[in-house]
């Protein structure tokens, strides 16, 4: 069996968006192997459980900075079953690869190393994404926002709200005892199998039993439902499979 796992490596030249310097950029919509997509797990947010369940297995793993959960999308190496002929074939796509070349940080020309208001909009113009023919407009002619813009924002806001609440809603699963380790076996055949160590996951039976305080206050939060998403999700391993084999037998 193996241990699957996913890395991406590029090189970046991320600079702050601005409607001056950047007025007549564009940047294309295109996933591919060479912008990240080609990878077996990305991670997700809490606010992306409700759309990633439909299509993925979400688990979580304790990492040195903490939880973090993931949308699996294949068991091999650099394997994504969802993505066929440069494009996403799931009903939804994780927002840490929608935002494309963009991504959200700080104005480090303060000396203090502090943002003043909202977080800023970095663009990667080493990403051969920006400043394709095929792109579209990221500002308008008069310098407002183009819509791809505010798509990104929005997408954006749910990366950077995810960073932010995230490690405090699992620690109110862990502390609910709904995060339990588990070691998924998946056996494509009886001599080809997967092993996938070290995950945590939203036990069901641990769900079922909620009651008083822990109920109420997980409920009263919203992160009920967002425990359940997580759990129902693990229905999908078997989707995954059956992806895994159609591609099996297409090779």
């Amino acid at each position: 069996m193996s241990n699957p796992t996913s890395s991406n490596s590029t090189s970046s030249n991320p600079v702050l968006l601005n409607n001056v310097e950047h007025a007549d950029l564009r940047v294309a919509i295109r996933p591919g192997a060479e912008y990240g997509d080609s990878v077996n797990q990305l991670p997700i947010y809490p606010s992306e459980f409700e759309e990633a369940q439909r299509s993925f297995p979400i688990v979580f793993r304790r990492e040195e900075s903490g939880i973090q959960a993931y949308a699996l999308l294949g068991l091999d190496r650099d394997e994504n079953l969802f993505l066929e002929d440069g494009r996403w074939t799931s009903d939804y796509v994780p927002a840490v690869q929608r935002r494309g070349p963009f991504s959200i940080g700080i104005d480090t020309s303060r000396s203090d190393g502090e943002s003043q208001g909202d977080p800023l909009v970095y663009i990667d113009l080493a990403d051969a994404r920006v400043g394709a023919v095929d792109g579209l407009p990221v500002f308008l002619e008069h310098g407002g926002n183009a819509p791809l813009l505010d798509h990104i924002a929005s997408v954006l806001r749910v990366l950077h709200e995810g960073v932010t609440s995230a490690p405090a809603i699992y620690a109110e699963f862990e502390d609910a005892g709904l995060l339990q380790p588990v070691d998924i076996q998946i056996s494509l055949s009886e001599e080809d199998g997967y092993e996938l160590p070290d995950l945590l996951t939203i036990d069901q039976s641990a769900l079922a039993d909620l009651s008083g305080e822990s109920l109420e206050a997980l409920h009263r939060s919203g992160l009920l439902r967002a425990a359940t998403m997580a759990a129902s999700s693990l229905g999908n391993i078997q989707y995954l499979i059956d992806r895994k084999n159609r591609k099996r037998l297409l090779t």
